[in-house]
């Protein structure tokens, strides 16, 4: 099967250029969910975006989150009448929005929605990830009942992870609409 339409859910401060979400747009054309402020993330803002783009879309969605996205899918599903309209989500580098310091810098989004998500869904974590620990990224699959893959030491899975193109994560994000979810 083919992907369906996917949208790309950045982290705090966007995707810049280097970025495998930026990359996923200009080879597979792939739609970024454009927020109105990068800088000062408001929780029911970006909801809100996301639900008219997820509403303006044709059929059924991909969701491709990083970072900061991922707590946003979660929010979202937590609230959103129309989570039916995503076949499922590539959830990317969760951060640990419950530290103390990510708390100050990003307010407004702690504690995590936890509940199950309604589709499927794969957490995709590093072993050294300066913005979650793995361990904590494994706990947030286990409540939102995603598969939980761990890719070993590669940074906060951005551009300076140097993942150029990662065709893993788009193996991944493709394993959601092929037969089922690697590990689940």
């Amino acid at each position: 099967m083919t992907l369906r339409e996917v949208l790309i859910l950045p982290g705090w401060l966007s995707s810049g250029p280097g970025h495998w979400q930026t990359r996923w747009e200009h080879l597979h054309g792939h739609t970024r969910v454009e927020q109105h402020d990068w800088q000062r993330p408001l929780r029911g803002d970006w909801s809100a975006r996301l639900e008219e783009r997820v509403l303006a879309q044709p059929g059924p969605v991909l969701l491709a989150a990083h970072s900061l996205g991922c707590l946003l899918t979660a929010w979202w599903a937590a609230h959103s009448r129309h989570t039916d309209r995503v076949a499922g989500a590539l959830l990317v580098a969760p951060p640990e929005i419950e530290r103390e310091d990510l708390r100050q810098q990003i307010p407004g989004w702690a504690p995590p929605a936890r509940q199950r998500l309604p589709f499927r869904s794969i957490v995709v974590a590093s072993s050294d990830d300066p913005y979650g620990r793995l361990e904590y990224a494994s706990r947030l699959a286990a409540d939102w009942g995603a598969a939980f893959y761990s890719v070993g030491p590669r940074g906060h899975l951005n551009a300076d992870s140097g993942l150029g193109d990662w065709s893993e994560g788009h193996a991944l994000l493709q394993s959601l609409v092929d037969a089922g979810v690697p590990g689940a």
